[in-house]
């Protein structure tokens, strides 16, 4: 229920607490410059704090997207954990995508069974690139994509991926 809820307080406060909010100047894999850096992944390595967060999230994507998901996909790396994560709290299967000659593609076995309902998850939406890189690849993959899920949308809101997006919580780039 609404129970797992976490307000953006108490998100911060989780990523503080993990050592994954850094201050300083960092410049972003999208080229901009911010004075906070967020490491996902010092966050996600508590498997206890990962569960909390993406519990809180699936919420969130339960009331925006609705529960009618088939598949979990995210981008390699920083989609991984928190896109296995998201599919365990969903109850589906979760794969990614990885990068193969600049293309964001899928391996190991990977497929997606055509016209599943697939959400596409990340860790932080900036920019939103990536994003919809991986909405397009499972688009040619037969996938339809019903929604977007992050931790953090660093976009303040402004990222457009063509379908909703819900996150923890939103914070502007400065």
């Amino acid at each position: 229920g609404r129970g797992t809820m976490l307000t953006h307080d108490d998100v911060l406060d989780e990523f503080r607490a993990a050592g994954a909010l850094l201050e300083g100047h960092f410049i972003l894999s999208s080229g901009l410059h911010s004075n906070r850096y967020l490491q996902c992944a010092r966050v996600l390595m508590d498997p206890q704090r990962a569960a909390r967060l993406c519990a809180s999230l699936a919420e969130t994507v339960r009331s925006r997207v609705g529960k009618g998901v088939d598949l979990v996909a995210s981008p390699a790396m920083g989609g991984v954990i928190v896109g296995y994560e998201m599919g365990r709290q969903l109850g589906v299967p979760a794969i990614f995508f990885e990068r193969v000659d600049g293309k964001l593609a899928l391996r190991r076995g990977f497929s997606i069974p055509r016209g599943a309902r697939v959400l596409m998850v990340e860790d932080i939406v900036t920019t939103g690139l990536s994003s919809r890189e991986c909405i397009a690849g499972i688009a040619e993959e037969g996938g339809v994509t019903v929604g977007a899920a992050c931790l953090v949308d660093r976009s303040g809101g402004k990222a457009d991926l063509g379908v909703p997006l819900a996150a923890l919580t939103v914070l502007e780039i400065p």
